[in-house]
């Protein structure tokens, strides 16, 4: 929310209470691995930001989901912000329920490119949803297009899991190629060009699953939207060449490892959850 300074990871703040740091924001739903971060300070030690281990931990996480086939170097320096808000947060971060002009004016105030967000909106081929976040695209009057197929498989298996996880707001895989073959069957998806052994890997699929209207989230359906033509021609385009989104993944990753802090105070935490 204030760039690159490990504001997510406050639980407290000299300005906020813990309701209102970052970490509780609506946007934030889901976000998880704190306790990740913990262990690599406890290695490492004050000499090391908590804000420099975010962006390291999060170039490391992506070659070894990628399997070795994404890297890209990141420099190091920064410093810990001391300030944390949930309202900052939501007013900042994109929703899963943006349209695409939207989606890129947030991102063009950071100025990322409209296919820079189509780059990372590629990490989906990962990673979980809670039901909140795409409960619309399940509502006859609030969906956006979505292959009814897909659709109504989906609307299953939350109900199905609504029960084998007791909750109300359950987790379902980001990922269609991660679901079980009888989920795929009845969805109808096509596989082709799919590694289908690759659970779990960081890869292009989420563009093969786009472009089959299969994907959780408005925001990322509204990818296929917009009148800015690189849109369109960067999801065919990663979907045809798994190298080129690579690529283009690692540079955005950069990119986006230097967006500059914001405050005119910082220092070295010695706990990531607390400022000192």
């Amino acid at each position: 929310m204030q760039g690159c300074d490990g504001s997510v990871l406050l639980d407290t703040t000299p300005f906020n209470s813990s309701a209102g740091v970052e970490k509780a924001a609506a946007n934030n739903i889901g976000l998880r691995g704190f306790d990740v971060i913990d262990a690599i300070k406890a290695k490492l030690g004050d000499a090391v930001s908590c804000a420099d281990i975010v962006v390291l931990a999060g170039r490391d996480a992506t070659t070894i989901l990628s399997r070795g086939r994404i890297t890209y170097a990141v420099e190091t320096g920064r410093k810990d912000g001391v300030v944390s808000s949930a309202a900052a947060a939501d007013a900042t971060l994109p929703e899963s329920t943006f349209d695409i002009d939207q989606l890129t004016g947030n991102f063009a105030r950071k100025n990322f490119t409209a296919e820079e967000l189509v780059a990372l909106a590629g990490a989906h081929a990962v990673g979980v949803s809670l039901l909140s976040s795409f409960r619309d695209r399940l509502n006859a009057t609030t969906r956006t297009p979505i292959s009814p197929r897909y659709q109504a498989a989906l609307a299953g298996d939350v109900e199905a899991l609504k029960g084998r996880q007791n909750a109300t707001d359950p987790i379902e895989k980001f990922n269609i190629r991660d679901m079980d073959a009888g989920f795929r069957n009845a969805s109808g998806f096509d596989a082709a060009g799919v590694d289908m052994a690759a659970v779990g890997v960081l890869d292009n699929s989420f563009y093969h699953a786009n472009l089959q209207n299969m994907v959780l989230l408005r925001s990322d359906w509204e990818l296929r939207n917009g009148t800015d033509p690189s849109l369109g021609d960067s999801l065919f385009a990663f979907r045809e060449n798994a190298t080129v989104w690579e690529m283009e993944f690692a540079a955005a990753m950069a990119k986006l490892s230097v967006l500059p802090a914001e405050g005119t105070r910082f220092e070295m935490r010695k706990s990531c959850r607390a400022t000192n």
